[in-house]
């Protein structure tokens, strides 16, 4: 039984499988969350986790330069269009979590109130 709601389960899964096969540097890390879902029907929610796995892969490729401190060779239109991009994907990821927690049965949603991803 894991610790986590279903929707940080999973959502922290999608980010250790994408930053494993990226960098190959957490790999304890991926081993723990796998097993933590070994108890959910993952056939229920595949496709779903799925699309999770692609957002959190294109949030990665869109925070690539940001992150590796190339931001200053980028003009701010193309930050703030960034940053517009990872906005909407977040909002996208968040849509994800839920239905995945619905057909798992867990109650636990994530609500964004008075927040930029609404």
């Amino acid at each position: 039984m894991s610790f986590f709601p279903v929707i940080e389960l999973f959502d922290r899964l999608a980010i250790a499988e994408v930053k494993f096969k990226k960098t190959r540097a957490n790999e304890q890390e991926l081993i723990w969350y796998q097993r933590q879902v070994q108890d959910f029907d993952l056939t229920a929610v595949s496709n779903l986790y799925d699309d999770l796995k692609e957002i959190h892969q294109e949030i990665w490729a869109l925070e690539a330069e940001l992150k590796s401190g190339k931001e200053e060779e980028l003009p701010l239109e193309e930050i703030g269009r960034r940053a517009i991009a990872i906005r909407n994907k977040n909002n996208k990821r968040i849509r994800i979590k839920n239905a995945m927690a619905d057909l798992l049965g867990d109650s636990i949603q994530e609500i964004k109130k008075d927040h930029l991803s609404e």
